[in-house]
């Protein structure tokens, strides 16, 4: 283990998008919709953090825990008896997160009519058996939609490195107020 990253060192080599590409596929049944007949938001989240994770780990190759579900948009509705397609890939790898971008459609099984129903991103992390931080192999986009991905990527970690920031800070002035409350008390 390097003792100034406190990663487990090893030498990942670089993998490809597609390498990372995992398609999954859910008959949406009963157990999994509203009142409505509409499928439930978090059963949806579900299948989209499964789907994610099957595309971390095959860059990985390690455990995965995920870190951030960044950003996710419904939509349209899908309907009970609908086949839901999600397929996941590695938008970019970083030491050891990765962003993995899930899109999903929902196919009526009556018409055979297929919609774009939600898009997600999602941030994993790698680590082994006993929980400590895992190096990852660089990603090697090769299409332009993959470099576009990637270069999206890192904006959108930076968008969460500067939040985190934000509400570390924000957490600081509460505390130091809140002793101050007490301290005059």
């Amino acid at each position: 283990m390097n003792e100034t990253t406190g990663l487990t060192e090893t030498s990942p080599i670089a993998r490809t998008v597609a390498s990372t590409q995992s398609e999954m596929t859910e008959i949406i049944l009963p157990n999994d919709t509203n009142v409505l007949g509409n499928l439930l938001g978090g059963r949806l989240m579900h299948f989209i953090d499964l789907t994610g994770a099957m595309a971390a780990f095959r860059h990985s190759r390690t455990h995965v825990v995920t870190a951030a579900m960044d950003h996710i948009d419904f939509i349209r509705p899908v309907r009970l008896g609908d086949l839901l397609t999600l397929k996941s890939s590695v938008n970019r790898a970083f030491t050891s997160s990765m962003e993995v971008g899930v899109k999903v459609w929902a196919e009526n099984t009556r018409t055979g009519g297929v919609v774009h129903v939600a898009s997600a991103y999602l941030v994993f992390v790698a680590i082994d058996e006993h929980g400590r931080l895992q190096r990852v192999p660089q990603l090697q986009p090769e299409t332009p939609d993959e470099i576009r991905r990637f270069a999206d990527a890192l904006l959108r970690r930076k968008h969460r490195e500067a939040e985190h920031k934000r509400r570390h800070e924000e957490r600081l002035i509460t505390a130091a107020q809140e002793e101050t409350k007490e301290g005059e008390s």
